[in-house]
């Protein structure tokens, strides 16, 4: 009932303020479960893909976004409960994935689409990085469930990391052809498979994102340039000291 009229005021806004386009929308099942694999490039994708689709897609959201204190944590909880978001605590290491999938198996179970992204985190630059071999492979393999491989066009231009008041421009969504990794079921322990059926979804991401792939996670990525714009800061801070 909540996500209903969560979806119907918020899914109808975003789609009279910014008309996103859509193509493949024939390749979401009508019912049963199903994973949405997407490449993610801004906060707002967990809400722009729902808001096209007719059926429910529940996301894992940071815990963080449900605990918060005071009339703006509540509402802030309110909003991402009604929306279909799961909160994880993210903040265990090994101990978070396993929540992750545990409570994406759940909403397959029930017939659900779960919404996840294999790379972990937001791009920060637009490219799309290596996926993570854990949650995605373990979940699809775990209950059967085809995989969908999603691309999220432009949404990083609506919402640059950052950024509170978004962009009018037009995102779009291509959504491809479901996945079927039954073959590998029984072997979620076998981390080669996992890295296999990993590397195929992002493949079929790739093509449908137009995107440069870069072979490393977008965890190390982001690492990497916090370190360059530090040493770059600390050059600049010595060169104006001399």
């Amino acid at each position: 009932m909540i996500y209903g009229a969560m979806k119907f005021s918020i899914g109808g806004s975003l789609k009279l303020a910014f008309r996103p386009w859509v193509e493949g929308i024939e390749n979401i099942p009508a019912e049963g479960p199903a994973i949405l694999a997407s490449n993610h490039l801004s906060f707002s994708d967990s809400f722009f893909l729902p808001a096209v689709l007719d059926r429910k897609v529940t996301f894992i959201a940071k815990s963080e976004y449900f605990t918060s204190p005071g009339v703006k944590g509540k509402l802030t909880a309110a909003f991402f409960k009604g929306v279909g978001q799961l909160p994880v605590d993210r903040s265990g290491g090994r101990g978070a994935g396993e929540a992750a999938i545990k409570s994406g198996i759940e909403v397959l179970e029930r017939g659900e689409l779960f919404g996840i992204y294999p790379e972990g985190t937001r791009s920060p630059d637009g490219r799309l990085y290596r996926g993570k071999p854990g949650g995605l492979a373990r979940v699809t393999l775990a209950t059967g469930a085809p995989v969908i491989p999603v691309a999220m066009i432009d949404t990083e231009k609506v919402q640059p990391p950052g950024k509170v008041v978004p962009k009018m421009i037009r995102p779009g969504i291509r959504i491809g052809k479901p996945l079927d990794f039954t073959r590998y079921q029984g072997m979620e322990g076998d981390r080669f498979i996992l890295r296999s059926v990993t590397d195929e979804v992002m493949y079929e991401i790739m093509k449908l994102s137009g995107q440069e792939y870069v072979d490393i996670y977008a965890t190390a990525a982001k690492r990497q340039l916090a370190e360059a714009a530090k040493a770059e800061a600390e050059q600049a801070k010595k060169a104006a000291a001399e």
